[in-house]
């Protein structure tokens, strides 16, 4: 909790304005914010691009210019993604973009209210955290690799983490 600002009388209405215009001082929770805040960022240029080659000759256009970039063909890191890319039908292509989009609502709304030292962006981050950790788990265990289960094991971490936070700070409301 953000103390009050000097001068001001301790009421609780004083401190609520102070709360609700101080970021907080906690360095991991920024990098939390900011750590949400690229994933939103990254989401939002995908569901774009996704969007973009769900028009019309979009595909074949970007078909020529992959074409025109010097990648060894034998790259699977390259090519495969890239050959399933340009195998997806619009109609799914918009789709994956438009849920990508919601998406990127989230963890940039998650990102921002947590850099700005909003409460609430607490309890969103632990909410939206926690329910995408049983897809997470899921992905995991159907295409296993260490990628995964670090992102399970940071994302556990952060909801972690905040539930701690928020339960200190709960305590020291209370008591």
């Amino acid at each position: 909790m953000v103390a009050c600002p000097r001068g001001a009388t301790p009421s609780r209405s004083s401190c609520s304005r102070a709360e609700g215009l101080r970021p907080h001082r906690d360095p991991l929770l920024r990098l939390i914010g900011l750590f949400k805040l690229v994933k939103g960022v990254i989401l939002l240029a995908a569901g774009v691009g996704a969007v973009y080659l769900s028009r019309d000759g979009a595909m074949d256009t970007f078909s020529l210019w992959i074409g025109g970039l010097p990648l060894h063909p034998g790259n699977r890191w390259i090519v495969q993604p890239l050959a399933t890319l340009l195998a997806v039908n619009p109609r799914t292509l918009r789709a994956v973009g438009l849920g990508t989009f919601v998406y990127a609502a989230i963890f940039t709304t998650e990102g921002v209210g947590l850099l700005l030292g909003r409460h609430w962006a607490e309890y969103m981050a632990v909410v939206a955290t926690a329910s995408f950790l049983p897809l997470e788990v899921y992905e995991a265990t159907q295409r296993p690799g260490a990628s995964r289960v670090l992102i399970i094991v940071l994302n556990l971490a952060i909801v972690l983490y905040l539930l701690v936070r928020l339960r200190a700070e709960s305590r020291r409301a209370a008591g």
